[in-house]
Parts: structure tokens; sequence; C-alpha cells
């Protein structure tokens, strides 16, 4: 992706994006789209049975991101107001019963600070952040996609659909946020994870387990949950505090200090926050 900002930028950036797009794939069409400043990423959960029946679980606001993957994720967004979530609700079902869906899937969009909302893509799959939903509605996304490929019928609507809990999901990655991110393969020498009321841990890591350098960096997923967003962050300071990983870097220390950053408690993040954390933040708070 390429910005241009004036007609002298988007001459220049217009042949760039060309000329990689031919190297990539041989093919050097492009898309020309608007360029929303520091929107909100915003997306909803859908579910989508082979008779018809389209619901959407809520949305997840995934503004906390690194080079537009995804860092925090929670549900619901401190940013959305009631009437925009039934808004953009109702055009994800729309735009999943447009394309007659089939399947968990996942309705993205960007939403600039007016409200206006603009769709992005849908993915066609259970997303890394599920539990953020989860936890929130009580319902088991993955049990209900087995029971849809079974043919089985979605057997709530979307008036059943209960949204009483917040959460929230940090993706535990072996990079070294103090180095740029670099990644940290290597030998986990100890791993604890934390646990109690409100705490859930995905996981396959082990004390000896061997990082290998060739795939994702995302070694887990912690995710917390409670009836408010205050009690959410609390949980999720206190986990990140609990979570002993030795023997490689790790993302906890940072993702430990967003939790404590007052922008992001406000819930003013959006897709810039990540870059201007770091600019104001000392690396060695998550060294």
């Amino acid at each position: 992706m390429r910005i241009a900002h004036n007609d002298i930028s988007f001459a220049k950036e217009y042949h760039v994006a060309r000329g990689e797009a031919e190297k990539a794939f041989g093919n050097g069409a492009v898309y020309i789209e608007r360029y929303i400043e520091k929107p909100r990423h915003i997306e909803f959960q859908i579910l989508g049975d082979s008779h018809g029946k389209i619901v959407h679980l809520g949305e997840r606001d995934c503004s906390v991101q690194r080079r537009h993957q995804k860092l925090i994720e929670e549900s619901p967004s401190p940013f959305l107001t009631s009437d925009l979530r039934k808004k953009m609700g109702k055009a994800a079902i729309r735009a999943a019963e447009a394309a007659e869906y089939e399947n968990a899937g996942t309705i993205e969009f960007l939403v600039d600070a007016k409200g206006n909302f603009f769709f992005i893509e849908m993915n066609t799959r259970i997303q890394v952040e599920h539990p953020v939903t989860e936890e929130c509605t009580g319902i088991d996304l993955i049990k209900q996609q087995i029971r849809m490929a079974n043919g089985e019928k979605l057997d709530f609507d979307q008036g059943d659909i209960k949204f009483e809990k917040h959460a929230i999901e940090c993706r535990i990655n072996a990079e070294d946020p103090a180095r740029n991110f670099a990644p940290s393969p290597g030998t986990i020498g100890l791993y604890y994870a934390p646990g109690g009321h409100g705490v859930r841990v995905d996981s396959h890591a082990y004390s000896g387990y061997v990082i290998p350098p060739y795939y994702d960096s995302m070694i887990g997923k912690l995710i917390s949950f409670g009836p408010t967003r205050k009690v959410a962050l609390e949980r999720m300071y206190r986990a990140l505090s609990e979570y002993l990983i030795r023997g490689i870097k790790t993302t906890i220390p940072l993702q430990k200090a967003i939790m404590a950053d007052p922008v992001f408690i406000e819930g003013k993040a959006t897709t810039a926050y990540m870059e201007d954390f770091m600019n104001r933040t000392p690396p060695d708070l998550f060294s």
C-alpha cells in the first residue's frame, strides 16, 4: 500500500506501486482507494448456516496494530455508539447475505472520527481474536462452525445473542519491541501462564519448547474478560505481570505498558496509536 497526499506524490507512488505489483505478481494493476487518516479498525463476527440464517456476534476493535498486524483486540469497541453499532451490524449482515455466505466469517471496516464506516474485506475463516467474541457472548465459535459445516441450523436468532461482558486479547509474539520488533526464535527456558477468574490463555508453548525462525511469531493469546472494560483492563494488566516466558524476548512488557497508557485506557487508540506510543515511550520500559 502506498499513500498519496497530493497530485505530485500520487504520480510518484502510483508508479512505485505498479512496479512493486509487477515484480511480486507479474501484474502491474493497482487499486486506487480513499485514504482514511487515523481510523478505527472494527470487525464484525458473522455466523451463517446453510438454511439462510445469518447473525452477527458483535464487533471487535482491532485498532492497536503495527504494520497492519494486530497486537491487541477488544470487544465491545470503546469508540462505537449504540446507534453506530446497530448500523454496522446490519451492514455486516447485508454483506454476508449478498454473498449467500455459509460459515463463520468476519466483515471488516474502517471507521473515521465522524463515525463514517467503510468496508475493507471479509475474512472467510475463524480469526485469531475469536476468543474475544466467545467470552463476550458465551458462544463457542468453533463448535458452531463445526455444526454449520455438518448442515445443522443455528439454534439462536439475532435477538437471542447477549453482550454482557468486555474482553481484551493480547497476541503474545516472540519479538523484541526494543529492537524494532526483531524476531526472537530460540528455546523457552521457563514458561508460566497466568490464570484465575476472568483470564484465559490459548497457547501451545511450554518450558523447553523451541520457537523456530520460519513461521509467524505468535506463540500465544492472552484473554481477559469481566463485567466492564475497567475490570477487563485490570485483569489483563495483572495477567501480563504474571505471565513468565524466559529465554526469548516477547511482546509481554510492551503490552503491559500499553495497558497502563492513558490514551489506551481512555479508549482513544486508532490505527496510528502504535507509532505514537513507540515514539513517546522509552524503549527500556518494554525491553
